[in-house]
């Protein structure tokens, strides 16, 4: 008989070796083509700190786009006064890495559990290069991994987590998306709106200007490396289009004719997505032991690919959440998860590596995007309609077939898991 040991020093050795390999780009001791990614962190992460520090948002910040509790990310360097702030930033982020991958480990270690999530994480992180660690995206995607592990087991720890999330970066809020109904529902549910109005609270009395986010987000366009920006891609290429690329409210976007019709459609787009979403909620007839991280990965993986903005950031939190789902050994979303992987390699390529050729709109750029975005669609795709055949095509058909009647449906991680769910 196999040790367990064995596989989790295999494990750890490979993060060892690849997040050190990962902090060599990060530090600059070796460098990544195309522009310098850490300089969110050094230049403008570190004047919000500033700002923060004085006791205010950054009211006059148009890039500020955030919710307020993303200000305990910006202020967090301040934990390690005797590093400089990008560099202690980048030790954190690492940390959280390794809180992410230790849980994964740990969670896949247990019966009828799989590493395969852990190997999930440990190489699509470095597969982002060092933007991984020069973004906050890492830290919230530790606290939704945290959440959606702690959810098998305590809905009311999953709601707190999740709140907190969702004051971070908004989009943990989706993550509840897939919690069995009734009394586990509005358990992490209430827990999510008691912790998340708290931070807020916290927020607004601590420091004017928590809530300027709104209009900042509210007014962005259509971001070059967004499925809807294939539409002036293309025409730029074949020479149809009069607008421009210019920087705009913190990211490189489209202006000029039709980006505010194109904007609209994306934002249909994840309507549309939403109304899928509320429907499968209404429709689903079993909640399986996969169903919470499932569902979770599927909301996200259908917000982030209709956004107006897709930025190399957010495969973090794809990558994050399909390792939480492949942790179950019966996870349906194998291929969804692999084909994240594969784009969050590629979006490595599109940025920083080639981002000259995709704000130029030429060849190697448009192929890289129709790669990555197309990827992105398929996975949506492939992960959706497999949540749908296993909650609730699957679970009609047997009830037809047995002539037993509606489907009995279990709490979430089934047996003892799901017992401790309902206790």
């Amino acid at each position: 008989m196999k040790h367990p040991s064995g596989p989790r020093l295999s494990l750890a050795a490979f993060w060892l070796l690849s997040r050190a390999v990962l902090l060599l780009y990060t530090f600059r001791v070796v460098f990544v083509p195309g522009p310098d990614v850490t300089t969110d962190v050094s230049v403008i992460y570190h004047d919000w700190y500033e700002v923060l520090r004085g006791g205010t948002y950054p009211l006059d910040d148009v890039t500020w786009q955030y919710p307020p509790a993303a200000a305990f990310a910006i202020l967090s360097p301040g934990l390690l006064p005797f590093l400089e702030y990008a560099h202690a930033f980048f030790v954190l982020a690492l940390v959280c890495d390794a809180v992410v991958f230790g849980l994964l480990v740990y969670a896949g270690g247990r019966p009828g559990k799989s590493p395969a999530g852990a190997w999930v994480w440990l190489v699509g992180v470095p597969l982002l290069g060092p933007t991984a660690y020069s973004r906050y995206d890492i830290m919230v995607t530790a606290v939704a991994v945290a959440a959606l592990l702690a959810g098998v087991r305590s809905p009311r720890t999953m709601g707190v987590l999740t709140g907190i999330g969702a004051l971070l970066k908004v989009w943990p809020a989706l993550l509840l998306v897939g919690t069995v109904r009734g009394r586990v529902t509005r358990r992490s549910w209430a827990a999510a709106v008691v912790s998340g109005a708290a931070v807020l609270a916290a927020c607004l009395l601590a420091a004017p200007g928590a809530l300027a986010f709104l209009t900042f987000q509210r007014d962005r366009g259509t971001e070059v490396e967004s499925l809807g920006a294939l539409v002036f891609h293309v025409a730029r290429f074949f020479g149809g289009w009069d607008g421009e690329v210019r920087l705009n409210y913190g990211s490189v976007e489209f202006l000029g004719p039709y980006v505010p019709l194109v904007s609209g459609a994306a934002m249909v787009l994840t309507a549309l997505a939403f109304g899928w979403l509320v429907l499968w909620r209404l429709r689903v007839r079993e909640f399986g032991a996969t169903t919470l991280c499932d569902a979770a990965f599927v909301a996200v993986l259908l917000f982030t690919t209709t956004s107006r903005v897709i930025s190399p950031q957010y495969m973090l939190w794809l990558v994050g959440l399909a390792a939480v789902c492949l942790v179950w050994r019966r996870s349906r979303m194998r291929r969804a998860a692999l084909m994240v992987l594969v784009a969050t390699g590629v979006t490595l390529l599109e940025f920083p590596i080639w981002f000259s050729h995709v704000v130029a709109s030429d060849g190697p750029g448009l192929a890289l995007l129709f790669v990555r975005n197309g990827l992105l669609v398929a996975a949506s795709l492939v992960a959706a309609r497999q949540l749908w055949r296993q909650t609730v095509t699957e679970p009609r058909l047997r009830a037809a077939g047995d002539g037993a009647g509606p489907a009995r449906v279990p709490a979430q991680g089934g047996h003892r898991d799901g017992a401790l769910l309902n206790s």
